[in-house]
Parts: C-alpha cells; sequence; structure tokens
C-alpha cells in the first residue's frame, strides 16, 4: 500500500494555508489587506484618467502604482513557492490574473503609458472573486445556461423578430422623413429604430413630421413589450429547471423536458418519443 507524503512541509505549509485558505485569522487578514490593496489600485487607475488629477498628484499616483505593483509581484511569486502544483497554479485562472496584476506596470518601463496597459489593470478587480471565494458558486450559473439553452429556440425566433420590426421601421422613416431630416440612409433609419425600440433614444435623429413622430410613438410604446418577451422566457425556463415536474418526460436526443404526456415527438428536435 503506498502512502501520498505531503508536498508541503513547514513554513511552506503554513504559508500555503494562509494565502489559499481563510479558515484561520492569519489567513482571513491576509485576504481582507489583500482586499484594500486591490481596491486602492483599481481607484489609482481611475485617477489616472481623470487629467486634473494626473496634472496636479501624476507623480504621487506612480509611486502608489509601483507599491502596488510590488506587492502583487511578491505575492505572485509567493503563491508560487506554497502552492501545491505551481505549474498548475501558473496556468491556472487565477494565476493568469496574478500575473497580469503584476506584469502591466513593469512593461510600462519598455512602451510607455497605454490604454491597453491600463485595462488590463483594471482586471485586477477580478480577483475579489476569489477573494472572496465567491468562485464556488459559479457553479450555480449553470442554472442559467441551462435554461438558456433550452430557450434557445424561442430567442432565436424573438431575435428574428425583433430584427424584421426595427428593419421594416427603419425603411419606412427613411420614406416618411428622407435625407432632410437626417435619415440619409436606410441603415442609419434602421440605427434610429433600434435606439428608439430599445428606449434609448440618443436625440441624433429625431422625427419632424406628424406621420413619422407618430410612428415613433408606436415604436417605443412596443419596445416595453419587447423588453420583457425574453425576460419571460428565460424565467419560465429557469422556474421550470427549479422546481421540475413530476413524471415529467425528457427527449432522449436533446434533452427537452416540456413534453406532453400525449405528445409522440420532441417538439423541439422531432425524434420520435417511446410510448407510455
Amino acid at each position: 500500500m503506498n502512502s501520498q507524503k505531503p508536498t508541503l512541509t513547514g513554513w511552506r505549509l503554513r504559508l500555503n494555508r494562509i494565502i489559499f485558505f481563510s479558515d484561520t485569522p492569519a489567513g482571513k487578514l491576509f485576504d481582507l489587506l489583500l482586499l484594500v490593496v486591490i481596491l486602492l489600485s483599481v481607484l489609482t487607475v481611475m485617477l489616472e484618467t481623470v487629467i486634473s488629477f494626473q496634472q496636479e498628484y501624476g507623480d504621487i499616483l506612480l509611486a502608489f502604482e509601483w507599491i502596488f505593483t510590488l506587492l502583487f509581484t511578491i505575492e505572485y511569486f509567493t503563491r508560487i513557492l506554497s502552492s501545491e502544483k505551481p505549474l498548475r497554479y501558473l496556468f491556472s485562472p487565477l494565476g493568469i490574473i496574478d500575473f497580469l496584476a503584476a506584469v502591466p506596470p513593469l512593461l510600462l518601463l519598455f512602451v510607455g503609458v497605454s490604454p491597453l496597459l491600463m485595462m488590463v489593470r483594471i482586471f485586477r478587480m477580478l480577483r475579489i472573486f476569489t477573494i472572496l471565494k465567491l468562485a464556488r458558486y459559479i457553479g450555480e450559473a449553470n442554472l442559467l445556461v441551462d435554461a438558456l439553452r433550452a430557450s434557445r429556440y424561442r430567442i432565436i425566433v424573438f431575435v428574428i423578430t425583433v430584427i424584421s420590426i426595427v428593419t421594416v421601421m427603419g425603411t419606412l422613416m427613411y420614406v416618411i422623413e428622407g435625407p432632410q431630416y437626417g435619415f440619409t440612409s436606410i441603415p442609419k433609419s434602421i440605427y434610429w429604430a433600434v435606439i428608439t425600440l430599445t428606449t434609448v433614444g440618443y436625440g441624433d435623429i429625431v422625427p419632424h413630421t406628424v406621420l413619422g413622430q407618430a410612428m415613433s410613438s408606436m415604436i417605443m410604446l412596443l419596445g416595453y413589450a419587447m423588453i420583457a418577451i425574453p425576460t419571460g422566457i428565460i424565467t419560465m425556463q429557469i422556474s421550470h429547471n427549479i422546481s421540475p415536474q413530476k413524471g415529467e418526460r425528457r427527449c432522449p436526443q436533446c434533452g427537452a423536458k416540456e413534453l406532453d404526456k400525449t405528445d409522440r415527438y420532441c417538439k423541439q428536435c422531432g425524434k420520435k418519443l417511446a410510448e407510455n
């Protein structure tokens, strides 16, 4: 019988318990301090985009950024050192995020300030999920994924309907209003129909004729109903998945659940069902 020896011992084992777990006072304190550092680093990145703040406190922000970079770099190599399987950690989502938290500021020495690097630094915010141990609840998202998968045909029909509506409405508005009122082309008119149907209304293109304004009102009222449709479809499917009916029939091919006892063929894929 082979006995598996622990891969970590001594101070590395204690360090692993502090960094990767939160069941000790030291582990909870480490997570709290790391959370504060992450929030402060993200705040620093945001303040760098404020021109007035950058001009007055640019040197201070740069100093804080280097301090945060040093802390993240030390933490990154400490995690590698205290990990039971360093290679698995390096290529795990957590390891990649930790790497991105430390590397972008170092690249500033070679490529200078870049909006792309600034965006990558914002990814430090993702580390909050690991600190708060929210990752263990990601499996619950499968409920939503299953509901979307089961409702995909209804959603496809809904999307096609919306595309047809905005295309027809946009074309009509192009004919009614014309280029003199900003509707210079059918694609631009469809853009107007989209922002009107979604009740966004940027105001860059507006109808001026009475008929155009009347149609605009109809599209806006229709938009409220259209927004509620996909929400109802997905909510109904989630409710059905949470509380499945007893004795429900499933399709052996596509897994569809909404089958009546009298159905001989699947409503989704058309496969012939076994007789009850």
